[in-house]
């Protein structure tokens, strides 16, 4: 009878430097893994367990979306459909990346960087692909047609490009300059989301003034609720590092950050249909 063996899990002090998590002293896969222990390894209580399971699930959903969008009305062939096909794509596209990135990451220190180096880029284009559907969605009258709007997805393109160039190059000082790191990379994430969300902040504010009772502004506050939570989390490493050792499995810092990050996804992906 075939039978399979998990791999060895292993403490804070037995890995290097650049693979430890703040605040999780266990459960870390081996370095140098082969690809069929990182296979098994998601069938396997560690502490990525939760990060890859919380991408992979979530992004059949888009895909599922995606497809019935695709088939239905509204498909490829209505023009307006194309941005809201873009997005969704992006929604697909980035929480299957990233789930690959959390599986194969320990099968080398090379191999870990390009992981990341793809879930970063993934995040990228999903922001790109926000900043198509705000574009085409979101913006305010009044703000159509002005040079703002003409400019803004060639800008949101071009924050694409410094979010994934800067959230790369900070991998290659965590060892030495953590703390810019983790600076830099927030910085990276953070400042397209605010860029993107110029003409939603516009629409708070116009409805703040106006009492406006649009239907989607319900999902837009709880979008951008997540957006802010999935930052606070990223940025303050909670809960684990207040407890270390207590949240290894089932709270590191990725997998409840990036759980928020995907119902954000929801409900941005619920407001673009609004």
């Amino acid at each position: 009878m075939l039978s399979l063996k998990l791999p060895r899990l292993l403490s804070i002090n037995q890995v290097p430097k650049g693979y430890q998590e703040q605040g999780i002293l266990c459960g870390y896969r081996p370095p140098r893994s082969s690809a069929a222990d990182c296979l098994l390894s998601v069938f396997q209580m560690t502490n990525e367990t939760l990060n890859i399971w919380t991408h992979f699930v979530p992004a059949w959903y888009f895909v599922w979306t995606l497809v019935g969008r695709l088939r239905g009305p509204g498909g490829p062939e209505d023009p307006h459909s194309w941005p809201l096909l873009a997005y969704l794509l992006t929604c697909c596209i980035y929480p299957l990346a990233s789930s690959c990135a959390h599986t194969f990451s320990p099968m080398s220190t090379r191999a870990r960087h390009i992981c990341y180096f793809f879930d970063y880029a993934a995040l990228s284009m999903y922001s790109l692909g926000s900043a198509l559907a705000y574009s085409a969605y979101v913006f305010p009258d009044e703000w159509l047609s002005s040079t703002f709007h003409h400019c803004y997805v060639p800008i949101a393109v071009f924050n694409t490009v410094v979010s994934t160039s800067l959230s790369c190059y900070s991998r290659f000082l965590e060892v030495e300059r953590p703390r810019l790191s983790k600076v830099s990379r927030t910085l990276a994430f953070v400042y397209p989301y605010l860029f993107d969300s110029i003409p939603l902040f516009y629409r708070f504010y116009l409805c703040a003034v106006r009492s406006c009772a649009e239907p989607a502004v319900a999902l837009h506050y709880k979008h951008t609720a997540f957006a802010f939570l999935t930052c606070f989390i990223f940025a303050t490493h909670l809960p684990e590092r207040l407890a270390p050792g207590h949240f290894d499995y089932i709270a590191l810092k990725l997998g409840t950050d990036y759980a928020a990050l995907l119902i954000k996804l929801v409900f941005h992906h619920q407001k673009c249909l609004k």
